[in-house]
């Protein structure tokens, strides 16, 4: 079964639009933990909205290695409506969002990305069917904008891999074990 991957920037109190905005430096430590991402996957589900942003920027991109990945992996497209923009791969997805995911996992290939698109992944850790959370975060607290885990339920996380780079980001690698449990709560306070 092949594996979903959310690959997300991140301001340090969670936000994950316009993360342009917060994040002042790439450095190569970053760029070497984007490639091993985009290394293992061979199909991106993106958003609407990330999707017409998107195909009016990368197309035309030298930004590398992300440019040529975007411009040639199979992309599929969380909407209702036909797609306005041509851009090479892309999809509209037919029928639901999980369900079309379920069954991208059940074929053959590499992993599936995930990536921007905050509503999509919310709606697939609400619904189980992410595996991993690849995050990078800024040493920024954006203080407004949407935040990636609004309206999530409580899910536990597995640690994989946890790294600073010389910019200070935080690149963090989680397996998503599943929901959370609730939790027996002793009388005390927790220390701190």
């Amino acid at each position: 079964m092949r594996t979903v991957v959310a690959y997300e920037l991140l301001s340090l109190d969670g936000v994950a639009e316009a993360p342009d905005e917060f994040f002042a430096d790439w450095d190569d430590a970053m760029e070497e933990n984007l490639g091993a991402v985009i290394a293992a996957q061979d199909t991106v589900v993106l958003g609407r909205r990330s999707y017409e942003e998107w195909a009016g920027y990368w197309p035309g991109s030298d930004i590398e290695p992300f440019a040529t990945f975007i411009n040639g992996v199979s992309k599929y497209v969380a909407t209702s409506t036909p797609l306005d923009r041509d851009w090479a791969g892309s999809t509209a997805v037919d029928g639901g969002l999980v369900e079309f995911v379920r069954d991208l996992k059940s074929r053959a290939g590499g992993d599936i990305g995930v990536h921007a698109s905050i509503s999509v992944v919310q709606a697939l850790l609400a619904a189980g069917v992410v595996d991993e959370l690849r995050l990078v975060i800024a040493p920024t607290i954006a203080g407004r904008g949407r935040r990636l885990f609004d309206g999530v339920p409580p899910i536990r996380l597995e640690s994989m891999q946890s790294s600073t780079s010389p910019s200070g980001s935080l690149l963090v690698h989680y397996r998503v074990v599943g929901p959370a449990q609730e939790q027996s709560r002793s009388s005390a306070p927790p220390p701190g």
